[in-house]
């Protein structure tokens, strides 16, 4: 049994912290795609490939009993291989996951695009695959995603890069899964969990691009800085506010009313730097430039580095933009919307060489 999947990643494009405490968030899934392939084994053998090498363990009804230390590299992936043998719940041959690297800007750094989130969607999709098993994969996913940022995150970048497009998202609640996920029902724990709460919108009218400002983030520190700062009553205006332009944010995209999008991000932008100091001189300078070329922009996530989303009233300022922010040293680039995670009909050649070689 082989099969071939693909994925997106993602980007925030309003209610990055109001999510975390109640509140709505749209997120885009984007390209370029990440491949994955699996494969089943004759022996119970677990093999995990990436780039970095390769982690081997053995196939158990409890997870996998890893051979040697799980490095960081494989840490996501490898958390959710585990929860898909313990969703499975019973002996089974083993399989290899070979994982493509995520798409990399400048000296290596993460674009900010979802990788972890991308790893563990491909990883759950492919483990389900291979022991023909009937658990529902987003919610493996958001589960192991969770479990392997200390129950930090909001699962957005996780439902975005499965569902595609782009989604309205509110946070699903995984605590009593991940309780499960340590027992032996959690194949039932994952059948009685109620459906997340995802929307996928239609097209936006605007044109969207993506620059990176050239450093990384993480996104756990962040969000622990901020939520130390934010007692239970600050957090609630927080939401109201964002979601009010969240809403009038997606309103403007799906009407291509760019005065109303220009606003809303204007918004937005302002709402965030409340949280702290968020922007970099980076990120700060492409939103500058943004604006001479009478487009507009935030940053798309926790903030810290990474980068900004971009909106442009049409393809000849969006081809402009992007061309200025070249010209100054930044990584850019148009987006498009992609698909969630799918199959593939034609294999990686890299990502089969690497399944061969054991």
């Amino acid at each position: 049994m082989h099969r071939t999947l693909s994925a997106p990643g993602k980007l925030f494009l309003s209610g990055e912290y109001a999510v975390l405490w109640g509140g709505t968030s749209r997120i885009a899934a984007v390209g370029p795609r990440t491949t994955a392939a699996v494969r089943r084994r004759d022996d119970r053998e677990v093999h995990l490939l990436l780039e970095e090498g390769r982690l081997v363990g053995h196939a158990t009804p409890r997870g996998v009993a890893w051979g040697s230390e799980v490095t960081p590299p494989f840490a996501f992936a490898a958390r959710t291989l585990d929860s898909v043998l313990r969703a499975h719940g019973r002996e089974t041959l083993g399989f290899s996951v070979a994982l493509a690297p995520s798409p990399a800007g400048p000296g290596g750094r993460k674009l900010g695009m979802g990788g972890s989130a991308r790893a563990t969607v491909l990883t759950a999709e492919a483990g389900r695959f291979v022991l023909d098993a009937r658990f529902d994969a987003l919610k493996l996913a958001l589960v192991a995603h969770a479990l392997g940022q200390g129950m930090k995150g909001s699962g957005g970048d996780v439902a975005a890069i499965a569902a595609g497009g782009i989604v309205r998202y509110r946070r699903y609640d995984v605590s009593a899964l991940a309780d499960a996920s340590v027992t032996t029902r959690f194949d039932a724990a994952l059948d009685a969990a109620p459906p997340v709460d995802l929307y996928r919108l239609s097209a936006p009218r605007v044109q969207l691009a993506y620059a990176f400002a050239g450093e990384s983030a993480s996104t756990r520190a962040l969000i622990g800085r901020v939520e130390e700062r934010l007692d239970e009553a600050a957090r609630a205006r927080f939401v109201a506010r964002s979601d009010a332009l969240g809403d009038a944010l997606e309103e403007g995209l799906l009407r291509g009313d760019f005065t109303r999008v220009r606003e809303a991000s204007r918004g937005l932008r302002v709402l965030l730097a409340e949280l702290g100091p968020l922007e970099t001189d980076g990120l700060s300078g492409i939103l500058g430039i943004a604006e001479a070329y009478g487009c507009t922009g935030k940053i798309s996530g926790a903030g810290g580095g990474d980068g900004c989303i971009l909106f442009c009233p049409d393809t000849e300022r969006q081809a402009a933009l992007l061309e200025g922010l070249s010209a100054r040293g930044f990584l850019a680039l148009p987006l498009e919307l992609e698909p969630g995670l799918c199959g593939e009909t034609l294999a990686d050649p890299m990502l089969e060489r690497w399944l061969q070689a054991g």
